[in-house]
């Protein structure tokens, strides 16, 4: 289901971290919840409890733009970031506020929504490089989201279900020309922030890339179960 293309490419930094979790990846791209949502037979209701907790989730990703933001460097890295924030916080967040709107949920109950383990676990993954770590691992800490998501977007993109005109609407989001175009400058980045890195914090950068790659497929996994805290749920 992958699509391939960058295997033909020189192994630049990132095909060489892509190309070490491409176990995860394909992983991911033949997880149930992917696979039945480009099939179009994805139950709604997984699909309704994934939107509300990919919605709080941006918000957090968000946060951590931020805070990439207002660390500085090179005004190139900046306005990248501060980019990719605003798109986020209009573009992105929109989509997702349409589908709760079909759904019946208000924006006090979006605001409300609680986050789910995994989904917790993954912000606070995210925050805590952001806050903790340099530019570099901030920079590669947030790929495996937005690149995974363009190379869902690519190869979904090639087949939407015509029939489901709910995850069509999702699959042209992220197979659009504006988020790749996002993608690409994002790996882009990543590429030209190697020669910045020492051997240390280069290893951080790996370990980051993995663990977000693991992390994305959990997020599949919570919203395919439904994932509830075990106990204490609705505490607030």
């Amino acid at each position: 289901m992958r699509d391939r293309s960058e295997g033909s490419r020189s192994m630049s930094w990132y095909a060489s971290l892509r190309a070490e979790a491409d176990p995860i990846w394909e992983a991911i791209h033949e997880h149930p919840f992917l696979r039945e949502l480009g099939e179009g037979s994805l139950d709604v209701g997984r699909f309704r409890f994934y939107i509300l907790q990919d919605y709080p989730y941006l918000k957090e990703f968000s946060r951590v733009l931020a805070l990439a933001v207002s660390r500085g460097g090179p005004l190139e890295e900046m306005s990248f970031f501060a980019g990719l924030l605003q798109t986020t916080l209009t573009v992105e967040m929109a989509l997702h506020r349409s589908y709760c709107r079909e759904f019946g949920i208000t924006d006090q109950d979006l605001e409300a929504a609680e986050l789910a383990p995994t989904a917790h676990a993954y912000t606070r993954h995210l925050l805590s490089i952001g806050a903790l770590g340099s530019q570099a691992e901030m920079t590669i800490a947030l790929l495996p989201c937005v690149a995974s998501y363009a190379e869902i977007g690519r190869v979904m993109g090639k087949r939407p279900p015509d029939h489901a005109p709910l995850y069509a609407r999702w699959i042209e989001a992220y197979a659009s020309e504006g988020y790749q175009e996002i993608a690409r400058a994002h790996i882009a980045l990543a590429d030209r922030l190697e020669g910045r890195v020492g051997p240390e914090e280069k290893a951080r950068c790996r370990r980051h890339f993995i663990i977000g790659s693991r992390y994305e497929w959990l997020f599949w996994e919570m919203a395919y179960r439904k994932e509830a805290w075990p106990v204490g749920e609705g505490i607030s």
